[in-house]
């Protein structure tokens, strides 16, 4: 077909008769850690399984079809697909991060710091003539971002970046894991990389670990899958499996996502016992606008500061009813989290305040539960 197609039926209908032996129309599953030469001293595309697999390499298709990227990488972790985008730089090659990123980002960045093998430097993204400063000054050979952010849910402006990037012939790398490509494409607006945590959203049902690289040149992808071949980050083919399952209906689930992000916002900016709101879908967030003009969506994510600090914390997280108090987001089910002790914990007290990351700090991974249930569910949490 010469005619776009939509994201619904990309992500349904890619790969699919892909089967030359039986004809199956849902591409098999390759578990074969090698595959026999068909003859002496050719070369063939499918060897050994670490460094190319026909399951995987259809999640990697499909990812990249979404994202619009040239090409796509599938790693055994989020972690492992940011360390991989890591792997680009060298001991005297800075990069730019935002102040308030995702923990095990920050983590990661600082210990490649510390051990010198990368320089990394956390900047406060919102504030663009401020910014602009810290590209000049630093000079980065990339340009991490995290949009909207992790858990207070700021948005930037990748082409506003993107832009500023070009100061120093910066690579801009986004991480795209809140909105997944249903919701955001930061390749469309400007940007070198996207990395997904394809545990979240993509996969769907918090029963898979795994990551994506996805780029937008030809020698970017060269330069991608050669890290990944040799470090032996490459994505299980059964992990592959199922996460190309769940991204079937990815774009269904992420319409049900929102509309309880956006219901339970609502419910929590109505209650005196709550301080605050983060969600991008409100108009009150600071981030509203440069969320509405570069996604398509606000997401199924959302966080509030609840009066009273830890120990209100306490009393909500042992009283609340379906909300699963754990790590991690995007499964099909609810989850609290708090990001001061759990996902946010490799951060000093002093960095957790510069981030805005309170003790009162609570963060909702809406699920796919029905509204009402989960409004009861909350308000019980919240008495």
């Amino acid at each position: 077909m010469t005619k776009k197609l939509n994201k619904d039926t990309i992500a349904t209908r890619t790969g699919l008769e892909t089967d030359s032996q039986h004809g199956a129309v849902v591409p098999p599953l390759y578990l074969s850690s090698n595959f026999a030469f068909k003859q002496f001293e050719k070369e063939q595309k499918y060897d050994y399984t670490r460094c190319g697999n026909p399951t995987r390499d259809i999640l990697a298709e499909t990812l990249a079809e979404l994202e619009e990227g040239f090409g796509g990488t599938i790693t055994s972790s989020g972690l492992s697909a940011i360390n991989l985008v890591a792997n680009l730089l060298g001991a005297n090659d800075h990069v730019i991060l935002p102040h308030d990123c995702y923990g095990g980002t920050f983590r990661l960045f600082s210990m490649l710091h510390e051990k010198k093998a990368l320089r990394a430097h956390f900047v406060n993204q919102n504030v663009l003539s401020d910014f602009e400063k810290s590209i000049k000054k630093i000079k980065p050979k990339l340009i991490w971002i995290e949009t909207p952010s992790n858990p207070l849910l700021q948005s930037v402006d990748i082409k506003a970046i993107v832009k500023l990037a070009k100061i120093s012939k910066a690579l801009v790398a986004a991480d795209n894991t809140f909105l997944s490509p249903a919701l955001q494409n930061p390749l469309a607006l400007g940007a070198d990389i996207v990395m997904h945590s394809t545990t979240k959203y993509i996969n769907g049902h918090s029963d898979v670990v795994g990551g994506a690289v996805i780029v937008k040149t030809r020698k970017l992808h060269d330069q991608i899958q050669e890290w990944a071949n040799a470090t032996g980050v490459a994505g299980a083919p059964f992990d592959s499996y199922l996460t190309l399952r769940g991204l079937r209906t990815l774009n269904l689930r992420m319409n049900t996502h929102e509309r309880n992000a956006m219901g339970l916002a609502e419910v929590l900016s109505n209650n005196k016992k709550v301080g605050a709101v983060y969600y991008p879908g409100l108009e009150s967030h600071p981030s509203h606008l440069i969320a509405k003009k570069q996604q398509k969506g606000f997401g199924g994510m959302l966080s509030f500061e609840l009066k009273g600090g830890l120990p209100a914390v306490r009393k909500f997280f042992k009283n609340v009813e379906l909300f699963s108090l754990a790590e991690s987001l995007g499964g099909f089910e609810s989850l609290v989290c708090h990001p001061y002790t759990m996902t946010h914990a490799p951060l000093t007290a002093k960095e957790k305040k510069t981030a805005g990351i309170s003790e009162g700090l609570i963060r909702i991974s809406a699920g796919l539960e029905d509204l009402d249930d989960l409004i009861d569910g909350l308000r019980t949490g919240l008495k």
